[in-house]
């Protein structure tokens, strides 16, 4: 340094730059579990701040002196990284920080992609429970069947199914309720007795009589009224349905989906349908917020 020079390193000005790329990457990694709105906002926001950023970074490097006259022995710093250690640490942060954001958004892409590609994750075969002469109107039937017979009982299902007779226009009403718990996915029972002498098999799917008033899980004490709204316990929505068809005269059970909850009953049932999520996960109000993207595949 010269005698008219301050012996003072040069140092960029502060900037804001930087924690608007911190905001930026939080509010992507908190999309990944609130929402897609706050996920692209916070790559918005990532991508822009980290521009201006390194931009900030570069304009603000010193101008180069005059070059003095070069010894005829190489020095250190002819051979040392023309980057100053300031501007080294911001590019470095900002590529780990994108580095740390792809390999998080990489493979949820990939899981909310791919599927479009390969078909869907979910089965959804659809299931005979024969006709609907075998479900007296006002009353519950339980069926139970396999999902697939080449694999056998491991994947035996149980539906309660209660005919409501017709809706106000004129087409067949059912209520098809899946028998797993949303708290843990743990089987639900009918609370009510089971007509086991008038059981019947159609198709391999076995038809019993219950009279059931609600429905109970014994495992965590879950409590469900007649319709399947929650009524005590660690439920926190009601239970998922099967979509239904009448094809022939066959009552036909299509692919599951979630109800945030049912207003009436039976035939005038009004039902908050949501796309299939896990047991656990709130797919209304509030908090549904803080519950993962719906899995791929799932009903909508």
């Amino acid at each position: 340094m010269s005698e008219l020079e301050p012996d003072t390193p040069h140092v960029p000005a502060p900037s804001l730059w930087p924690i608007g790329f911190a905001i930026g990457i939080a509010c992507l990694l908190v999309g990944l579990v609130v929402s897609q709105a706050a996920l692209v906002i916070g790559l918005v926001l990532a991508l822009v701040f980290g521009v201006l950023w390194v931009r900030d970074l570069r304009g603000s490097r010193p101008a180069a002196a005059p070059a003095p006259a070069k010894p005829l022995v190489a020095t250190e710093a002819d051979l040392g990284a023309t980057t100053d250690r300031a501007t080294f640490l911001s590019l470095a942060t900002v590529g780990v920080g994108g580095l740390i954001g792809a390999g998080v958004t990489l493979p949820v892409l990939g899981f909310g992609v791919l599927p479009s590609f390969v078909g869907d994750s979910v089965k959804s075969e659809e299931v005979d429970l024969g006709p609907i002469s075998n479900f007296p109107e006002g009353e519950y039937v339980i069926a139970t069947y396999l999902e697939d017979p080449e694999v056998g009982e491991v994947t035996r299902r149980t539906a309660f199914v209660r005919n409501n007779g017709r809706t106000e226009d004129g087409a067949p009403s059912f209520t098809t309720i899946y028998s797993r718990c949303v708290h843990l996915g743990c089987p639900v029972q009918p609370n009510g007795p089971i007509d086991e002498e008038a059981m019947k098999e159609v198709n391999g799917v076995q038809l019993r009589p219950v009279l059931a008033a609600s429905f109970g899980c014994p495992c965590h004490g879950g409590l469900y009224d007649s319709e399947g709204n929650r009524s005590a316990g660690p439920p926190v929505r009601s239970l998922d349905r099967y979509e239904f068809s009448i094809r022939n005269g066959n009552l036909i059970l299509g692919r599951l989906f979630s109800v945030g909850g049912v207003d009436g009953a039976g035939a005038k049932a009004r039902i908050s349908k949501y796309y299939r999520a896990y047991p656990g996960v709130h797919v209304d109000g509030i908090e549904k917020w803080f519950y993962p993207i719906p899995t791929p595949g799932s009903t909508g």
